[in-house]
């Protein structure tokens, strides 16, 4: 069993503590980020930082770690040019050109063609998408923190598109994850495909939760 508390959390090996910290919390959405700089150099990463602020208005908010001295941060830069990123939920015919996006590559050097992924555009909004991608949702940066306890960035974005195959939505609205194939992580790279899960009815009090068929 393995105990820790603050002063042999400080302790570990930055590596092991960085695998450890990012894995602790369990799975997380395996998503493609795609920015443009303002020159049109496009850029793809893999995020797994992204999460659900609010419905009305439709709101998302993603994590950008914070940059050691010298290192670059191509998606966050562009985000902050342009005010516009896009998130393409990964499938598992997607890896492992998805996972390599992680790789450090030069400004200027699209990661759409390490990849071998579809570099697409519509119309009127700055950011690419991924066209192998189950889901696509174009986003516009409306909020941007530098969170002092250890200079991560955040990001909120106003959702203002987005594509799904109709097999994905059920009628109430919810979305199916497991028929898109739309791949977890858990930590920094082990991918996970999505399998079956249980719902459940609205929970009231005084009342059994019972699962939803």
């Amino acid at each position: 069993m393995i105990k820790l508390d603050v002063t042999a959390l400080e302790a570990l090996p930055t590596r092991y503590r960085a695998n450890l910290i990012n894995g602790i919390t369990g799975f997380k959405p395996a998503l493609l980020v795609g920015t443009a700089s303002l020159g049109g150099d496009s850029n793809l990463a893999v995020f797994s930082n992204v999460f659900h602020v609010g419905a009305s208005p439709p709101v998302l908010g993603m994590i950008v770690r914070p940059s050691p001295e010298g290192t670059e941060r191509h998606t966050l830069d562009n985000v902050l040019a342009t005010g516009a990123f896009t998130l393409n939920h990964i499938t598992g015919r997607m890896l492992p050109g998805a996972h390599q996006t992680s790789a450090r590559y030069p400004r200027g050097q699209s990661e759409f063609r390490a990849s071998g992924l579809t570099e697409e555009w519509v119309e009127g909004f700055s950011a690419p998408f991924v066209r192998e991608a189950a889901i696509q949702l174009g986003l516009t940066l409306i909020e941007h923190q530098l969170l002092q306890v250890n200079k991560t960035h955040l990001l909120l974005g106003a959702l203002h598109w987005l594509r799904c195959p109709d097999a994905g939505v059920r009628e109430d609205g919810s979305v199916d994850l497991v028929s898109l194939d739309s791949q977890a992580v858990c930590g920094l790279d082990s991918y996970h495909p999505p399998s079956a899960g249980k719902r459940f009815p609205y929970a009231k009090v005084n009342q059994a939760s019972e699962t939803q068929t």
